[in-house]
């Protein structure tokens, strides 16, 4: 019944929701806690076991979520808020992108070690690629050509050629990278390295490691300082980093990568995403179970507000 009620609603054309609503992935909880634009709890979406990376499909009717002790991706209805299909993968599903026509899914295997890519439509697996140990982060270029996979254990970013299916070059970083952003212009690739505490800046054009930023909030250790999530302005003049144990973000110039300021958040700051209009970028602290609000203007919190259990990834419905 659920496959059948998913397929009914890719078969019928949609707008885009547009509800404002953010969506917040709770590991331990085992669910997604809903908000709505005002901030105030709404609902609490049930998933399979220890949810974490996000996905809105283009037209922003289903939140895909990936649930890694499970080896499925939940697939929510953003209208009613229900969980209305699962796609099986491989063990541990970490991270995952879609192509740009959304035909294929690729999907992190963390204990499989595998680049897993999935037909969407058909939910079959049409392909393996073998990465390096405890693949995490997977982020696909604007042309679908290129997709990019950090392996935390192997310190390097794998990239995969997607008509060969294969990888093509290996990019050596800091310790344990996890996520990607790409700068607006596409002539960048960031990398979060977590346990060197690091962001490395990469020529998309050449694969060279063209900066290495370090991040110190006053009062902290460099040992303290562990960066997973990135979010970037639409014009990529400014950049936000999640600093982890060190309970910060960082806020940067995008082009001249300097810091501006470090903003105090919860404990384990894990990931950032911003409002469509930039103006609150919503921290998830892992360790506080909580998410902050940062005023992008001020560069101050606004308030913290309580979540589920070590919340993972967040995601914005505008």
């Amino acid at each position: 019944m659920r496959a059948f009620f998913v397929a009914l609603i890719m078969a019928t054309p949609a707008m885009a929701l547009d509800t404002g609503r953010i969506f917040v992935s709770n590991e331990r909880s085992h669910d997604i806690w809903v908000f709505s634009p005002d901030y105030e709890h709404i609902a609490t979406i049930e998933t399979s076991r220890r949810p974490r990376d996000m996905r809105l499909n283009a037209d922003r009717t289903l939140l895909y979520v990936a649930c890694g002790d499970d080896d499925v991706i939940d697939i929510i209805d953003v209208d009613t808020l229900e969980v209305v299909d699962s796609i099986p993968t491989g063990p541990s599903p970490e991270v995952f992108a879609f192509s740009p026509d959304e035909s294929l899914i690729y999907v992190s295997n963390e204990e499989d070690s595998m680049l897993e890519i999935i037909e969407a439509d058909s939910r079959i697996v049409v392909h393996d690629v073998p990465t390096g140990a405890e693949p995490e982060g997977v982020i696909s270029s604007e042309d679908g050509s290129t997709v990019y996979v950090t392996s935390e254990v192997a310190d390097m970013i794998h990239v995969i050629d997607t008509e060969a299916g294969a990888v093509v070059d290996n990019i050596i970083v800091g310790t344990r990278p996890r996520r990607f952003v790409l700068t607006p212009d596409t002539n960048e690739l960031w990398v979060s390295a977590e346990l060197s505490s690091e962001i490395y800046i990469i020529d998309r054009a050449t694969n060279d490691i063209k900066e290495v930023l370090q991040f110190l909030p006053p009062g902290f250790r460099p040992e303290d300082v562990t960066p997973v999530g990135m979010a970037l302005t639409a014009d990529g003049s400014r950049g936000y980093i999640s600093l982890g144990r060190a309970n910060h973000i960082a806020v940067i110039d995008g082009v001249t990568h300097e810091v501006i300021d470090y903003v105090l958040v919860g404990r384990r700051a894990w990931s950032v995403a911003l409002t469509r209009d930039e103006s609150v970028a919503v921290v998830a602290n892992g360790l506080s179970d909580d998410i902050t609000l940062v005023d992008t203007k001020t560069l101050r919190p606004i308030r913290s507000i309580p979540v589920g259990q070590v919340p993972h990834t967040v995601v914005i419905d505008d």
